[in-house]
C-alpha cells in the first residue's frame, strides 16, 4: 500500500513539474518581423529583419522583459541585440498579425517604436520612451 502511494505522489509530481515546463515555454513569444522604415527601437535606429522576444517570466520578476535583436535570413539566427526594456502591458484588441505602432521621431529621421502586439494575442507591449533632457 505504501509504495502504491509513493509511486501515485511521484507520478503527479512528475505531472506537476511537466505542466510547469510546459508553461513556461508559452510564456515565451518571438517574432521575426521586416522593419521597412527606419525606426528607433531603443537607442538604435533600425531598418531590416529583426527577431522581437517577449519573456513574461522575466517581466513577472520586473526584468527587461522584451529584446529586440538583427536577424540574418542567411544564417537563419538572431545576431546582435539592438534593444532591451522592460513592456509596458494594456489590453487591446487582439492581433491578428504582429503589429508595430510607431509615432514621428523628433530628429526628424525615421520614426520612434512606441509598441507592438504579437498575432492571436489582446496584449499590447507598450516601449518606455526616454525623456528628453533640456
Amino acid at each position: 500500500m505504501r509504495s502504491r502511494i509513493l509511486v501515485g505522489f511521484g507520478i503527479v509530481a512528475i505531472a506537476v513539474v511537466g505542466l510547469a515546463a510546459a508553461s513556461l515555454a508559452a510564456a515565451r513569444q518571438w517574432a521575426i518581423v521586416y522593419v521597412a522604415e527606419p525606426t528607433l527601437i531603443g537607442s538604435t535606429f533600425v531598418v531590416g529583419p529583426v527577431v522581437f522576444t517577449h519573456d513574461e517570466g522575466k517581466m513577472a520578476r520586473g526584468e527587461p522583459c522584451t529584446t529586440v535583436h538583427l536577424f540574418d535570413p542567411a544564417k537563419g539566427r538572431a545576431t546582435e541585440e539592438v534593444a532591451s526594456f522592460h513592456c509596458i502591458p494594456t489590453r487591446g484588441r487582439t492581433a491578428a498579425k504582429f503589429t508595430l505602432r510607431t509615432r514621428p521621431s523628433t530628429l526628424g529621421y525615421g520614426c520612434v517604436l512606441t509598441s507592438y502586439q504579437f498575432a492571436g494575442d489582446p496584449e499590447v507591449h507598450g516601449v518606455p520612451q526616454p525623456v528628453d533632457a533640456h
